[in-house]
């Protein structure tokens, strides 16, 4: 006891005690089983929903793509696109790069995808009642209302994560106190503070999505997208809500796959509750494409 020395903090005593040995470097890596995973996953996804895309594309004159803002629809699936591509800033060794970038990134497209999911629901809901007090008021309502809300909805995350890269950017950080023997090798968030105000403010334009949704549900089967948003955004809130205990449980890499199996699944559950049903009828259903497209034309 009398000649015991410290370990540097890089270090670690051996089994014996009688020398420091350096410590292994841990963190989610591409060869790791579930970092592996995780990047199949996320370009399975990502192949569908480029697959989906095509179908809006070469389909883009029907009515089931033309009634609920196809815009929107092509703005919503590239954001889910760029989603799936994400968790590839998650996986490998932090550099201060990837620490900048990959909260930031994801939190705006996943702002951008909710703002058009409300934008959409918003557009139905008041062209809906537009349809009888005139041509006017509903023009209006197609070219400048989604517009409107899509770019507000994003342009307020942005400024928070413009805020927080300033004054107090994430930084790859060494923890040695999380397991012992081990060195960590993570992201620090920076401010804490704004960090969780990135993350409620998306909250917040996913709950009012989801109530302007369920409140719209019962529209006529022209508009019945309202009715696929309302299970897609309920999924979405789901997982985000046992997202915060799940993380803040979890340490070291597996409070990074926690954060990408949480942006998997939610982008999943929007693209397949949204995208899916309408893939389906036109491909396997186009009678009711085409009983959909009198429909839209008689009104």
């Amino acid at each position: 006891m009398e000649r015991c020395l410290k370990c540097p903090e890089d270090q670690w005593s051996n089994e014996r005690r009688d020398a420091c040995i350096p410590r292994p470097f841990e963190f989610l890596s591409y060869e790791d089983k579930l970092g592996l995973s995780l990047v199949i996953i996320n370009l399975f996804f990502c192949s569908v929903t480029v697959v989906v895309l095509g179908i809006f594309i070469k389909h883009k004159n029907t009515s089931i793509v033309k009634a609920n803002n196809q815009n929107l629809s092509y703005i919503l699936l590239l954001s889910l696109l760029f989603s799936f591509l994400c968790p590839l800033l998650f996986i490998g060794c932090p550099t201060r790069m990837s620490c900048l970038l990959r909260q930031v990134t994801f939190e705006i497209i996943f702002s951008l995808a909710v703002s058009s999911i409300l934008a959409k629901t918003v557009t139905v809901v008041l062209a809906f009642r537009a349809i009888q007090p005139g041509r006017t008021m509903r023009q209006w309502l197609w070219r400048h209302l989604s517009t409107l809300l899509l770019i507000t909805g994003t342009i307020v995350e942005v400024v928070i994560c413009a805020f927080w890269l300033c004054f107090s950017p994430p930084f790859p950080d060494n923890n040695t106190e999380i397991e012992v023997g081990k060195i960590i090798l993570q992201c620090n968030e920076g401010s804490a503070i704004a960090f969780y105000l990135s993350f409620g403010y998306i909250g917040f334009l996913s709950m009012f999505s989801f109530i302007v949704a369920f409140l719209a549900r019962k529209l006529p089967d022209t508009f019945n997208e309202a009715q696929y948003i309302t299970f897609s955004m309920l999924v979405f809130c789901s997982v985000w809500i046992s997202f915060i205990p799940a993380y803040l449980s979890t340490k070291g890499k597996y409070m990074v796959a926690v954060e990408i199996f949480s942006i998997t699944s939610s982008s999943a559950g929007l693209l397949g509750f949204i995208f899916i049903p309408k893939c389906y009828i036109i491909l396997m259903r186009p009678e009711l494409n085409i009983k959909c497209n009198i429909i839209f034309k008689q009104q």
